[in-house]
């Protein structure tokens, strides 16, 4: 994928959050980003946002289509959620199983409503009973980096997303 198709997924996830959060006039939504990976595109995400936000982070280390992800989550809740409009961002959900814990886990701090914004999803993924919007949906579950998406903690950085093409594989 592209640096203009991902700049593109960008300008299609911020239209369809545009869209949906312009009513909250009174109170901002919060933006919870997972880091690592959700940084870049939050960063080029909340700049295309008309609405107001605040924000903060939520992480939950994990391998990629890792779907018994058991690792702590780190959230401090820096801003209250309670009865707040929430949006979780991520570059991708791949298994869907972190995303599902992380999703269950904010829900315990009774937010008035809880989003997903990813910049695509993969096939097969477990059901996550959240709204999600999102710009790709992947045709299959190759792995990838860039924009956040990392191999070994590398290429995270990248400006584009490609397939990663492992040596004898």
């Amino acid at each position: 994928m592209s640096e203009s198709a991902v700049q593109q997924g960008v300008a299609t996830v911020a239209a369809l959050l545009n869209a949906q959060y312009q009513h909250s006039q009174n109170q901002s939504a919060v933006v919870i980003t997972v880091v690592p990976g959700g940084i870049l595109f939050t960063a080029d995400l909340v700049r295309k946002l008309t609405f107001e936000i605040e924000m903060d982070y939520i992480s939950c280390p994990h391998t990629p289509g890792d779907r018994q992800n058991q690792s702590e989550i780190v959230y401090h809740q820096n801003i209250a959620i309670t009865n707040r409009d929430v949006i979780l961002i991520d570059d991708a959900i791949e298994s869907g199983g972190t995303m599902k814990r992380l999703v269950e886990h904010l829900q315990t701090f009774s937010p008035k409503s809880l989003a997903i914004a990813t910049l695509f999803v993969k096939p097969g993924r477990v059901e996550i009973p959240v709204k999600q919007y999102y710009a790709y949906e992947m045709q299959n579950d190759d792995l990838l980096v860039g924009y956040g998406l990392p191999w070994q903690h590398k290429w995270r950085n990248l400006p584009f997303v490609a397939q990663l093409v492992k040596a004898g594989v």
